[in-house]
């Protein structure tokens, strides 16, 4: 296999041209999958650090050696049953989060075209809340409630930018007054609770990763193994799609299909996530950027993007239980406070730039 670098002022760094004698040629960014590894093995220390974390510590070896099978039965106990489940719904719920922020934000062709500004986290909310308000229903009934949320506010918001194609800031805008919709109506819905549904409510739209167990797992994995391996298949149109409609038709990638199947995508990995976990803010609109700027690489970066979320959620996560002394925070407040942060950040860039 001879390799041949296409950027020829950063050698080792930059995107190469892998061709086989048989004349198949792959395109691989170094830097890029030098990025993902090193995320890789940041979100599995983070996720062993957070699993021998609590009340039993346990060390970082002897976890390890649990996840393997030689723990002793109290290990097991605490570390398969106990805690795993938690770090698993962490790890999957940024994963799609950091996914479908990259989607939207590249669909958008927008810095601030995430879940959490286009609403789809308050719609997901909104289904939620009525299955738990309404029907006092069960976790299962939660999850298809916040995944029907969810699809009915991205149709909403598709429908509404829609005129001869979704675009931009149209897309950011409506997306706005959807959020704001969504959000009245969850508030009306709070209102209208008893006090223990309430209860459950208001601390589960903080989102939160207390109490997660398998049940919570299975479907979620189910989604991501589902919808993950498709958008990233269709990374190719959404990178041409970056070069503009006209173009990207002139080069045979069918625009409105492959737009509709990754916002189908990543509507449908946010509602799952939203389910899982509650509305945890910030990590979708944050995780796409930082990997952006790892990368440093202009494409939608959907993989590193993913591996960004996954990162970034468990480590709030430890954080929420670590530096707050005997209480403990829900992981939404920490991933809230410094999202809202970067978010005044990058509004004021992208204000210098000229952009808004």
């Amino acid at each position: 296999m001879k390799t041949v670098d296409e950027d020829k002022t950063a050698p080792g760094s930059g995107p190469r041209a892998l061709r086989t004698p048989g004349g198949l040629s792959v395109r691989l960014d170094v830097r890029a999958l030098v990025v993902v590894v090193l995320l890789l093995l940041a979100a599995f220390a983070a996720s062993v650090v957070l699993i021998g974390t609590g009340d039993f510590p346990i060390s970082a070896g002897d976890v390890v050696r649990t996840l393997f099978g030689e723990g002793n039965p109290g290990q097991e106990l605490i570390v398969n049953e106990l805690r795993l489940p938690r770090v698993l719904v962490g790890l999957l719920v940024g994963a799609s989060l950091g996914l479908g922020g990259a989607l939207f934000q590249a669909v958008s062709r927008n810095p601030l075209g995430s879940p959490d500004v286009l609403g789809l986290g308050q719609g997901a909310t909104a289904g939620a809340l009525v299955m738990i308000v309404l029907f006092s229903g069960s976790t299962t009934q939660v999850t298809l409630g916040a995944l029907v949320g969810g699809l009915v506010t991205g149709a909403a918001i598709y429908l509404l930018a829609w005129r001869r194609g979704v675009h931009g800031y149209r897309l950011v805008l409506v997306g706005i007054g959807v959020s704001a919709v969504a959000t009245a109506v969850n508030g009306y819905l709070i209102t209208k609770a008893d006090f223990v549904d309430a209860a459950r409510a208001v601390v589960w739209m903080t989102g939160t990763l207390d109490g997660r167990d398998w049940k919570q797992v299975w479907p979620l994995l189910v989604l991501v193994c589902v919808f993950v391996p498709l958008a990233l298949g269709n990374a190719r149109g959404l990178r041409m799609m970056e070069m503009g409609d006209d173009v990207s038709h002139a080069l045979g990638v069918r625009v409105e299909r492959v737009r509709l199947v990754l916002m189908v995508s990543a509507v449908l990995l946010t509602a799952a996530a939203t389910a899982a976990a509650g509305p945890v803010s910030f990590v979708a609109l944050t995780a796409p950027q930082l990997a952006r700027r790892l990368t440093r690489s202009p494409g939608p970066n959907l993989l590193p993007s993913l591996c960004m979320g996954a990162a970034l959620l468990v480590t709030a996560d430890w954080v929420s239980q670590r530096l707050f002394g005997d209480g403990q925070l829900p992981v939404g407040v920490v991933t809230g406070v410094l999202g809202g942060v970067y978010l005044l950040w990058l509004l004021v860039t992208e204000r210098k730039a000229g952009r808004i």
